[in-house]
């Protein structure tokens, strides 16, 4: 018997049948995922901003990532280098994605400049500027959840996620396994620390992934799960 030969067909089937065993236990996950929480409802659209876009920039109809960068962009430039690289780069292909970083009115140059230091070369048509003054910007971060303050400058190192239906997503419950092991009381998240690389690059990313996999399986007509909203937890706990 050539061993050799033996090996070698080993060898190529293995080669073979391993990616194959492998989507196929991605196939049912495919299908039966949790969707992403909506976290809070009816966020308030852009229409009173102004931008750096010919097009009018609204939240509506768009897979937003949503940040407030304030009246000094470039203090901020890690938060948004990490922004672009962890997350823009990776999403940008996706249809109806954006980011859109809300920032006071006189701050158009320096958004300018804060654009010019975190382009490598990347294509950055779906990255926005938002200008507008500071009682608009309050009551745009007003209507989104969160357990924070914007800074005296309008400004903070936390993104928010916000669907087409200006339905804020998150996690209602983001307990680790051995948390829950533990049944320690349960705790959300509703915005997304850029300066934390791993929250960034594990979590949004993944949270992200999960809902575009949500719109794409509703453009397909294979979406059939209800999507968990902080009212259905409110009604559970009430009976």
């Amino acid at each position: 018997m050539d061993y050799k030969k033996v090996s070698r067909y080993v060898v190529l089937g293995i080669l073979f049948f391993l990616p194959v065993t492998f989507l196929l236990f991605l196939y049912p996950a495919t299908h039966n995922y949790t969707p992403l929480d909506i976290v809070n409802e009816s966020v308030q659209d852009l229409d009173a901003f102004t931008s750096d876009s010919e097009d009018a920039i609204l939240l509506a109809d768009h897979i937003t990532v949503l940040g407030f960068l304030g009246n000094h962009p470039l203090d901020k430039a890690t938060t948004a280098s990490n922004l672009k690289e962890l997350v823009y780069d990776k999403f940008k292909g996706f249809k109806r994605f954006q980011v859109v970083i809300v920032m006071p009115k006189g701050t158009e140059e320096a958004a300018k400049q804060l654009k010019t230091e975190i382009n490598s070369y990347e294509d950055l048509r779906f990255w926005h500027f938002i200008f507008g003054d500071a009682h608009t910007i309050k009551n745009l971060f007003s209507s989104l959840k969160h357990d924070m303050e914007l800074s005296k400058d309008l400004d903070t190192d936390h993104v928010f996620i916000v669907d087409k239906d200006l339905n804020q997503r998150g996690r209602l419950d983001d307990r680790t396994d051995h948390e829950l092991e533990k049944k320690k009381p349960m705790y959300g998240l509703a915005s997304y620390d850029c300066i934390e690389v791993a929250e960034i690059k594990n979590k949004m990313s993944e949270d992200m992934r999960i809902l575009f996999t949500e719109y794409r399986q509703k453009r397909k007509g294979e979406f059939n799960s209800e999507t968990r909203r902080a009212s259905d937890l409110k009604e559970s706990a009430i009976r």
